[in-house]
């Protein structure tokens, strides 16, 4: 059908909707036409849209629904080399010339005889281009990751061997697909190493992020999980929630077996591997139980990646004996670069190279800490129509440089320390690795939803901070209105507030103190002055995707914060003095 309508040879086919059949079918499609699989985030401006369609040529285009394709027809009169739309969640609202249905656009390839599909199947090559991937730009445009077909095929078989995924003749492995697909993490899950092993894929409603996933993980029980960070922290804050409501002996029978489950988990990744009496009595009246409550019963291989992910929340999971395992990689090397495993895990680590892949740390410090550079089959081609770019990426050496820094421990385990670019260097001189800070303050004051260092190139440091809101599950948009547990939270410092306007209208003193006095707590732990946080301001909002504060994947768009909220930033630094 591609063929039908025209798609040349290394041509876009952009695809702009959540998770489907459909989605698939479009992606394997376009690359054995010989196009370019394109995948597009469904957040999405038109403007965004248009960037990546015009940026990589496309010649059609494919949407879910009205609401997406009216960005498209927005737009259309600035793509021309677009030949055709096809719309194919819903019936279409109105007939337009080179607009298809999905089941009209399966009609189209009918005539197309097989030998002309396969003479251009058997003209590609390994090492040619055949899927983009444009990394959401934190810093400037998207750039699109040119990926070969030996790129992914040798990437899915390799991560899926190492992670020990079962072949489907054995047995077959089951996982939900809800992440976006125009991210890497999601298309080499759900896709490559789901077609590699014979994975059997789920898809689940379009608003899982905003609260349905937990149905459908239920419903089908997957054998293997990828969650963002955002995704494991919000199933933390349900279930803590629910366990504040249950009675007093419940809640001591399972504070106790999330003791027993944290000593006996943390031994085991030391290498004991006695199981003691009390962890499987704990086993069975708490743990199989809470796996069975969130649809992870069945579930051997629980993974996080794409984002940091805190302690206190790997801790929580390890505790319910639900370990979390966490990779790293990114869209220039397929997806994952370092996997943790069962057998081979520790706390904050994000584990050792897939069997193919090398790491080599770039002018390290005195304590080892330098960039994590990348090589092996992964790799990617480069960034399209960005020559410059991808010399930055891509030394003389081939050794692709990840912009992060981190070291090795004397077992070969790989940890994050931070991101060059994210890096706060005082007026000081001072390095300051900002997510550590954030961590221990979210940690410290349970209140914090999110929480932002600066202090770039400033005399000291300070902090913006929001608070744990609901959320309007149609926007995704943060309300006013505190979440059950901080309401909860500030009755216990006998605060009664219930609105985050209430906080900071009334300077709320019980809520101010119990800030002031965690902040002071991690001050304490500070590795030296110039690292400790001087001061704070709680905003009206919390970061969202909504408020183009957090990326699709819910990282922090730093730059976006500092300029949303420069007038407070600069309210810090407006007094000559320095706090003591």
């Amino acid at each position: 059908s591609c063929l039908q309508l025209g798609l040349e040879r290394f041509h876009g086919v952009c695809i702009l909707g959540f998770n489907s059949a459909e989605w698939f079918i479009a992606d394997i499609g376009a690359i054995l036409a010989g196009g370019f699989a394109v995948g597009i985030y469904t957040t999405n401006s038109p403007e965004a849209c248009h960037y990546v369609a015009e940026n990589c040529s496309a010649n059609v285009l494919v949407v879910e629904n009205h609401k997406q394709l009216q960005k498209i027809l927005e737009i259309q009169h600035k793509l021309p080399h677009l030949k055709a739309i096809i719309q194919y969640g819903e019936e279409l609202k109105e007939k337009r010339p080179n607009l298809y249905s999905w089941s009209e656009f399966m009609d189209l390839g009918k005539d197309v005889p097989d030998t002309q599909l396969r003479e251009i199947i058997e003209s590609q090559k390994p090492n040619q281009c055949c899927t983009l991937i444009y990394t959401s730009g934190t810093t400037g445009q998207p750039k699109g990751v040119m990926l070969s077909h030996d790129n992914l095929t040798w990437t899915a078989s390799a991560a899926g061997r190492f992670i020990m995924l079962t072949d489907a003749k054995e047995k077959q492995e089951l996982v939900v697909s809800y992440l976006p697909l125009s991210h890497i993490a999601a298309q080499m899950s759900d896709i490559w190493s789901a077609m590699t092993f014979g994975v059997q894929v789920f898809f689940a409603q379009p608003d899982a992020l905003k609260g349905t996933l937990a149905d459908t993980l239920r419903e089908v029980r997957p054998t293997a999980f990828l969650g963002v960070p955002r995704v494991w922290e919000k199933m933390e804050e349900k279930m803590k929630s629910i366990g504040a409501k249950s009675s007093a002996l419940r809640r001591k029978v399972a504070s106790w077996a999330k003791g027993v489950g944290l000593q006996t988990n943390l031994k085991r990744m030391n290498g004991y591997s006695e199981v003691p009496v009390n962890f499987r009595l704990a086993r069975h009246l708490v743990y199989k139980k809470v796996r069975k409550a969130i649809g992870l019963d069945r579930c051997t291989k629980c993974y996080t990646g794409a984002a940091p992910i805190t302690r206190e929340t790997l801790e929580f999971f390890l505790s319910l004996n639900i370990p979390v395992f966490e990779l790293y990689g990114m869209s220039e090397s397929s997806g994952p670069h370092t996997i943790s495993l069962p057998h081979a895990f520790k706390l904050t680590s994000c584990g050792k190279e897939v069997k193919g892949c090398r790491t080599l740390i770039h002018k390290p410090d005195g304590d080892g800490i330098g960039e994590i550079c990348f090589s092996g089959r992964h790799i990617f081609m480069g960034y399209l129509n960005m020559e410059e770019k991808t010399k930055e990426a891509i030394d003389e050496d081939g050794w692709l440089h990840s912009g992060d820094l981190g070291k090795h421990d004397k077992d070969g385990f790989l940890y994050i320390t931070g991101r060059i670019k994210e890096l706060i260097i005082t007026a000081g001189g001072e390095n300051v690795p900002p997510v550590p800070i954030e961590d221990a303050v979210k940690d410290a004051v349970p209140i914090i939803s999110n929480a932002m260092l600066v202090g770039d190139k400033a005399k000291f440091l300070a902090m913006l901070l929001t608070l744990k809101c609901n959320v309007d599950v149609e926007s995704g948009e943060p309300g006013d209105d505190l979440t059950p547990e901080a309401v909860e939270y500030c009755q216990k410092l006998g605060s009664k507030a219930t609105k985050v306007s209430e906080i900071i209208s009334s300077k709320d003193k019980a809520v101010y103190a119990a800030i002031q006095k965690g902040i002071s707590a991690v001050n304490e732990g500070a590795v030296s002055n110039a690292q400790k946080v001087q001061k704070w301001v709680l905003l009206e909002k919390d970061f969202s995707l909504f408020g183009g504060e957090l990326g699709p994947t819910m990282k922090l768009k730093r730059a976006v914060v500092a300029q949303k909220y420069k007038d407070q930033i600069a309210q810090f630094y407006a007094d000559v003095d320095t706090p003591t």
